[in-house]
């Protein structure tokens, strides 16, 4: 199934979106370059460790990309519904098209999202049904990126035997200990943020309510089912195989037919 690419013309996601890239740019140029290849070409460390490192930042890559760019569950403007489903669904008073109950209109995007959970500038992208499982991905893999990062700048001054083979006139090696600190600040920052935004994503999938829903004046209405963690994460993610909701290079298909409607990612 081909991905349709979804963009956002928003200049302050855009900008959100570059300062996020920005960070795992600077991991990934100056921790491999500071500490993690040094001590390989010295013998200090195994390959292992390296490639690693990339993979972890090459995943949590991917999945920025994936989640900015996918469909969150857009409504079509004349969708077709089911008569045995058209009470499950509502008028829009934004937009005036008809959406399934528990949809909402993002004014940023102008459009109405699938049980749309909140509009996320540091993606430039709203997390609907169609894309929440790419969210929570990158929530993941950005803590697995920071702690990882976190972890070599420690064990580069406590830990690992001192470099040897250094060019003193190098700029990297005038302000290692600057460019270190930043990476640990950045890692610090990203991995305290996305740790508590992953636990509130994680606790509304588990009680079925939505950040949006959470928010409301209407929270007590909200769609509470007595359902297992296996269940509740495997109807976001699409699959009841664990392994996959690890993976943001492939397509989500609803377990619930019924209850998705319109285009799909």
């Amino acid at each position: 199934m081909k991905h349709r690419l979804h963009f956002v013309a928003d200049p302050f996601g855009w900008f959100c979106v570059s300062v996020v890239f920005g960070i795992w740019f600077y991991n990934t140029f100056f921790i491999p370059k500071l500490v993690l290849l040094p001590h390989y070409m010295e013998g200090h460390i195994s390959s292992a460790l390296v490639i690693s490192y990339y993979l972890a930042s090459a995943v949590c890559m991917a999945s920025l990309f994936r989640a900015s760019t996918a469909d969150p569950g857009c409504l079509p403007i004349d969708p077709q519904i089911p008569h045995s489903e058209r009470e499950h669904w509502e008028l829009c008073n934004k937009c005036n098209l008809l959406r399934p109950k528990r949809s909402h209109h993002c004014s940023r995007c102008g459009h109405c999202v699938r049980r749309m959970d909140h509009h996320c500038p540091w993606i430039n992208n709203c997390v609907g049904e169609d894309n929440h499982w790419l969210f929570l991905q990158l929530c993941f893999y950005t803590q697995v990126l920071s702690l990882f990062t976190l972890a070599v700048d420690f064990c580069q001054y406590y830990y690992f035997q001192p470099l040897t083979q250094l060019n003193p006139a190098a700029f990297t090696t005038h302000h290692e200990l600057a460019l270190l600190r930043v990476s640990a600040l950045m890692a610090l920052v990203m991995f305290g943020g996305m740790s508590s935004l992953f636990y509130t994503q994680v606790t509304g999938i588990l009680s079925n309510t939505t950040t949006i829903e959470k928010m409301s004046q209407f929270s007590s209405e909200t769609h509470r089912l007595k359902r297992s963690w296996q269940w509740a994460l495997a109807e976001v993610f699409g699959t009841h195989w664990k392994v996959l909701w690890f993976i943001p290079i492939r397509s989500r298909q609803p377990l619930h037919a019924a209850q998705h409607f319109g285009t799909q990612m």
